[in-house]
């Protein structure tokens, strides 16, 4: 079996909480997963932020960030994403100039717009006529400018002055991907959900690029779900659980992580069925060759400068085999 071509791989992490199990334990899991992800050679972990959701405790992600950089020693670790419309820019640029002020040169600042959650948990988060992704780009120019001081804008982020991150934009559509590439900041798309947009999304990302000094080229990373096993079998019964979770989801209904057996046993009519063939088509599931033919399909027809890779399975033992077999696959 060939090598993957030599492409950086990531970790995309939700900390996922399994049915029977807490949201202490997920969290332990993601400390875990995280220390594996840097000794299999994985280049960064990124958390995402995510709300209401009761198989995801990776909500508070920049208190999540902090420990999983406190507990590896070299991994980068960010946010897939910070949603900027979440919170005050000001804010932002305090927890994630203090992150990189005790981590310095290992802290990513992945930015995106979209509320992570329902729009009732979003109002939650933002208040009656508080912040909106309507004006995301004048929210992310002010994030910016707390990484710098002046004197007269009477308002400074003092741990952000000086320990500026790198910025990414994370996107599922179009309007991030032209931003990040008038910007000249690196562009991260969501394959693993918008899988439909990845290719106008990544053209449109280099066409609008312009060198800045972060980037003279354009740079594309591509979140991808992954499940790896050692057979292909054995793969599609571990995704099963991860396929009814998010139409549990789709019928207001959020559950935690269910077992295979569970989702195995699900009576799923034609329409779900339908539904999840179409929602996870793009997630590249199966033994080692079966990943590897799918990963290096997606970088062919993408030519994506690095790939994140996140697995949503019950078991922990399970997710960290799944890491490992893609490791390997570089090897």
């Amino acid at each position: 079996m060939s090598s993957l071509p030599d492409v950086p791989l990531s970790v995309l992490d939700l900390s996922p909480v399994s049915d029977g199990h807490g949201v202490g334990e997920a969290l332990r899991n993601t400390i875990d997963l995280a220390r594996h992800a840097e000794r299999l050679g994985y280049r960064r972990y990124w958390l995402a932020e995510h709300h209401n959701m009761p198989g995801i405790a990776s909500s508070a992600t920049v208190v999540l960030i902090g420990t999983v950089a406190d507990a590896t020693e070299s991994i980068r670790v960010g946010s897939g994403g910070i949603m900027l419309p979440n919170h005050a820019p000001l804010v932002v640029a305090e927890q994630f100039g203090t992150l990189e002020a005790l981590h310095p040169n290992r802290i990513d600042l992945g930015i995106g717009r979209a509320p992570g959650t329902d729009q009732r948990t979003a109002l939650a988060l933002r208040g009656p006529g508080g912040l909106s992704a309507e004006n995301f780009p004048e929210q992310l120019m002010e994030l910016l400018e707390y990484f710098e001081r002046d004197p007269a804008r009477g308002v400074n982020a003092v741990t952000a002055e000086g320990n500026k991150p790198p910025l990414w934009l994370l996107g599922s559509s179009g309007f991030s991907a032209q931003l990040a590439g008038r910007l000249g900041v690196p562009f991260s798309f969501a394959h693993h959900f918008a899988a439909e947009n990845t290719l106008p999304a990544v053209q449109l990302y280099r066409e609008n690029f312009r060198p800045s000094e972060t980037l003279a080229e354009p740079y594309v990373m591509l979140g991808v779900s992954v499940v790896a096993a050692e057979t292909d079998e054995r793969a599609q019964f571990l995704a099963g659980p991860s396929g009814l979770t998010f139409l549990s989801l789709r019928r207001g209904r959020p559950i935690a992580m269910p077992t295979p057996e569970e989702a195995a046993e699900y009576p799923y009519t034609e329409m779900d069925r339908a539904f999840l063939a179409d929602r996870f088509g793009s997630s590249i599931i199966g033994s080692p060759e079966t990943v590897r033919k799918g990963l290096d399909q997606l970088l062919a027809d993408t030519g994506a400068d690095e790939l994140m890779v996140t697995t949503m399975v019950h078991g922990h033992e399970d997710r960290v085999r799944s890491y490992e077999i893609v490791a390997d696959l570089k090897n």
